[in-house]
């Protein structure tokens, strides 16, 4: 594999994994020609704790990433206690691949906005590019202090992240499919069936998305 292709990161709790999770996951990894690594939470620090356990859903992201080599699963943040805090992911991820490979974390508009209440969030730039998925034709506001911060960091397209390791930002317009985990937990513990929100393969086995339909509708 060439040093110049890079790794991409994809976190989320995905409780569960939906359509719109794996859409913008794929396209940014065909935009970029990158490998992208799908990163499930096990505390996310600004985010309820997830309704299935970290098993149910590394089984939901396995069963989802069936019959495609370019997504995998990455599970290291389920084995740690306490919150997943992603500067330490990078940490650890940068160490594994070596110096030179260029590393992206992606993550949507809405949170990019958020960035400045994350923890350590300055330091992100010091081990990854950051690629900020966006919908065609939106353009967010920044907090001033984000906006002073990336300023000389952005980056006109994808040949520039293979120029160095981290440190730029990237808009990766992908496309938007307005699918939600609420409404499809809301709808699993309805009794409903939310087919075209998520993958076929969670269907084949009733156990994988058993921890929704047990819930209280």
């Amino acid at each position: 594999m060439s040093e110049n292709r890079p790794l991409a990161l994809f976190g989320g709790t995905f409780d569960p994994i939906h359509n719109a999770h794996l859409r913008v996951a794929w396209e940014a990894a065909e935009q970029l020609d990158a490998d992208v690594r799908i990163l499930p939470a096990h505390v996310p620090p600004h985010r309820e704790q997830p309704v299935a356990s970290a098993q149910q859903r590394v089984a939901l992201v396995q069963a989802a990433l069936r019959g495609q080599q370019r997504l995998t699963l990455d599970a290291r943040e389920l084995q740690r206690e306490g919150p997943s805090y992603t500067i330490d992911t990078l940490i650890e991820i940068r160490a594994e691949i070596g110096e030179a490979r260029p590393l992206v974390l992606l993550i949507g508009a809405d949170a990019f906005a958020g960035l400045p209440s994350w923890h350590r969030w300055a330091e992100l730039f010091a081990h990854a590019h950051i690629g900020v998925l966006t919908r065609p034709g939106h353009g967010g506001v920044l907090p001033t202090e984000l906006r002073t911060r990336i300023a000389s960091r952005r980056a006109r397209d994808a040949t520039q992240l293979r120029q160095s390791p981290a440190g730029r930002v990237l808009t990766i317009e992908v496309t938007s499919l307005e699918i939600s985990a609420t409404r499809i937990r809301t709808l699993l513990a309805q009794g409903h069936e939310p087919r075209w929100l998520v993958p076929d393969a969670l269907f084949a086995d009733p156990t994988l998305l058993a921890p929704y339909r047990s819930m209280q509708a």
